[in-house]
C-alpha cells in the first residue's frame, strides 16, 4: 500500500511525540557534602555540629547505626563529645531546636583524642596512616610524604602512588637510605591504643619491617 506524501508528512509529528514520552527521566543528582564537626548524645540522639558553626543537626538513626555503635564504646568511656569527619546528605527535620538532619553515607573517622576541629592542616593533608607497637605515622600531601617515628627526625620522602582495585592504594619510596611501601586498603580499622575508628586499614614496610595500622584521606583528597 502507497501513502500519499502529505498524510507521511502528519505523521512526523506523532512519531517525535511518542519518542518524547517513550524516554527514560534522568535520576535526580543526590548531592553529597563532607563535613567534620564535633557529635555529642542528648536524650538519646546524636546530635552533630559542624566545626566553626553554631549549627545543629540530627544524625539520622537508620542511616548511622555503625557511628551510633562507635559513637556510644566512646561515649562510655566517659568522653561528652566526639570528632567526627563523614560525608553525607543535609535534609530539613520540624524538630524544635535543630537546623535539620544529616544522613551520613559514609564515615571517614570518629574519634575522642587529637586535634579535631583544630587540626591546621586536615586541608593539606591526602591521607594520614598510623600503628602502635612501635608508634608511626605518616603524612601524604602534594608536596611529598612525611614519616615519623618516635626518637627519629621527621622524614619528608618523594613517593610514587599507585590505584589499585577496590580503591586500595599503594604508595611508595626509596630515597635517603630507606625502603618504604605504604599499603592501603577500604577497611573499617580501630586504633587499639585511642578507640578511634579510621575508614582504611594500613600496613607499612619499612626496610623490611612490617608495621600495621589505621589511615583516613584528609581534606585535600575525596574518595
Amino acid at each position: 500500500m502507497r501513502f500519499s506524501r502529505p498524510f507521511c508528512f502528519a505523521l512526523l509529528p506523532l512519531l517525535a511525540s511518542c519518542q518524547v514520552f517513550t524516554d527514560k527521566p534522568a535520576e535526580p543528582v543526590i548531592e553529597q557534602t563532607r563535613m567534620q564537626g564535633e557529635l555529642s548524645l542528648n536524650a538519646g540522639q546524636l546530635l552533630f555540629r559542624p566545626c566553626q558553626e553554631q549549627r545543629q543537626f540530627i544524625l539520622k538513626e537508620d542511616s548511622a547505626a555503625e557511628l551510633s555503635s562507635d559513637a556510644s564504646t566512646l561515649f562510655a568511656d566517659g568522653h561528652a563529645t566526639l570528632y567526627v569527619d563523614m560525608r553525607g546528605q543535609l535534609q530539613a527535620n520540624a524538630q524544635k531546636g535543630v537546623d535539620g538532619q544529616f544522613v551520613p553515607s559514609q564515615v571517614y573517622r570518629v574519634q575522642a583524642e587529637g586535634h579535631g576541629c583544630t587540626d591546621i592542616n586536615f586541608a593539606r593533608t591526602l591521607l594520614r596512616a598510623s600503628g602502635h607497637e612501635p608508634d608511626w605515622n605518616i603524612a601524604v600531601s602534594n608536596q611529598g610524604l612525611i614519616l615519623n617515628r618516635p626518637g627519629q627526625e621527621p622524614q619528608a620522602l618523594p613517593y610514587l602512588e599507585e590505584q589499585l582495585p577496590e580503591g586500595r592504594l599503594n604508595l611508595s619510596s626509596e630515597a635517603n637510605g630507606q625502603r618504604l611501601d605504604l599499603w592501603v586498603a577500604r577497611q573499617r580499622c580501630v586504633d587499639g591504643m585511642s578507640g578511634a575508628v579510621q575508614h582504611l586499614s594500613a600496613e607499612l614496610r619499612l626496610n623490611g619491617e612490617v608495621l600495621r595500622g589505621c589511615a583516613y584521606l584528609g581534606g585535600a583528597r575525596n574518595d
